[in-house]
């Protein structure tokens, strides 16, 4: 015990200068974006326009340097005072930190031009929500002990089943339902190789992958893509505003005038969260996640629990892929999920398996997403290459632990034999 106090007081001394240097590299950034600004302005718009319907709103117009040198000091100051006395919540000093540099190179890029805010921020939303969906989804299963990372191509499969199941029917319901079956038929099939065979999760996870990519090309390729009847399902599913709050300036366009499938996602959070922390049932999951032998012993049925939640698990995935089909895109592409399933790994652990705080990881990587198209647009001064890397460097961010420690299920990954 004495030795893992001491580790653990090398690991304090050592962190607290290094975030300490974090800061101030910051400032640095930050002093570097006010030079040469001075006398310009960053307007950001915050009226809507969409589906021809303009919600109006005062713009928001900064001075560009004076903005950048209050975010400077703002965080200079927080530099010292991590230095010399140090935060007890660090954490979230080190987020928010994060977040005024992010918003400085937002000022920095929208010098002496305008930005609409606004459709940014809602373009975040949009972006967000397969990535949410596939958190969800892996959330579910490794909450029960069955690690999936599988579920980018549960997303491809459910995306080509969408879109076939929409084009036969004329309806998006259907295709929706349709991409969730085929969702659910792999969360069933990784539920089987790794919970009756005790195959290695991240092998069969890899699997389904591996098993997806190369069959949604070779149908897509073969039979569906020549058949336009199997393959237009029509144009993507419309926002739905819903009165009177998407009239609400700058938050009703953002929150109230979305894809029905948004607002799933957003019922789906609440309720994943109620089911998990206030109801019996969730009390199982989570006891089988943590000690299957000792939910065992009290009579709880692991097996069930568990391939009830990987079905679980498939159906939101093979959601996620029809939203990107029918729900965004209108039609299906090889590789269309881009990573999109692994990024919700990513917002998965940044949120420590918590439907909450999950959405918000998905959040930022869909903002990062959402701007990197913006600015490369405006013409920064920044290649679009370097833009568009500023996803992935969030998630390896947030798997490197820098932001604090994540606990996953103690017995996730670990099949269970009575």
């Amino acid at each position: 015990m004495a030795n893992i106090a001491i580790t653990h007081a090398k690991v304090r001394n050592w962190k607290a200068p290094a975030i300490a240097i974090f800061f101030f590299l910051e400032v640095a950034f930050v002093i570097f974006l006010a030079l040469g600004t001075q006398g310009l302005n960053s307007t950001f718009v915050l009226t809507s326009k969409r589906g021809g319907v303009s919600i109006p709103a005062p713009d928001l117009v900064l001075p560009t340097f004076i903005s950048l040198v209050v975010i400077g000091s703002l965080i200079g100051v927080a530099g010292v005072w991590q230095l010399i006395k140090g935060f007890k919540k660090v954490n979230a000093i080190l987020i928010s930190t994060v977040a005024l540099a992010i918003l400085a190179f937002l000022i920095w890029g929208t010098r002496g031009q305008s930005l609409n805010l606004t459709g940014m921020l809602a373009s975040s939303i949009i972006r967000a929500t397969p990535i949410a969906l596939a958190a969800l989804s892996g959330l579910y299963s490794e909450r029960s002990g069955v690690v999936n990372i599988g579920i980018e191509g549960m997303m491809l499969s459910g995306a080509l089943a969408a879109v076939v199941f929409a084009s036969i029917s004329g309806s998006m319901l259907v295709g929706i339902l349709g991409g969730m079956l085929f969702g659910t038929l792999l969360g069933w099939l990784h539920g089987v190789l790794c919970i009756k065979y005790r195959v290695n999760q991240i092998i069969s996870g890899t699997g389904i992958i591996i098993l997806s990519l190369g069959l949604t090309s070779y149908l897509f390729r073969a039979i569906i893509d020549p058949n336009p009847a199997l393959s237009y399902p029509g144009s993507a599913i419309p926002a739905w505003p819903i009165p009177i709050l998407w009239k609400i300036p700058v938050i009703g366009p953002i929150l109230f005038n979305q894809s029905p499938i948004i607002y799933i996602l957003f019922i789906l959070i609440i309720v994943t969260q109620i089911l998990l922390y206030k109801t019996r049932w969730g009390l199982r999951i989570r006891s089988v996640g943590e000690h299957p032998k000792a939910a065992d012993t009290l009579g709880i049925n692991v097996f069930r629990i568990r391939y009830t939640c990987v079905l679980i698990s498939g159906a939101i995935a093979g959601m996620a892929g029809a939203y990107m089909s029918i729900g965004a895109a209108g039609r299906f592409n090889e590789g269309m999920t881009a990573g999109k399933g692994f990024l919700g790994l990513a917002a998965m652990i940044f949120g420590n398996w918590n439907p909450g705080t999950a959405y918000l990881g998905s959040l930022i990587f869909g903002f990062f997403d959402s701007w990197q198209e913006k600015l490369a647009i405006m013409q920064v001064g920044v290649p679009g290459e370097l833009l568009a890397m500023a996803p992935y460097i969030a998630t390896m961010i947030v798997l490197s632990g820098f932001i604090g420690r994540v606990r996953m299920p103690a017995a996730d990954g670990t099949p269970y034999e009575k």
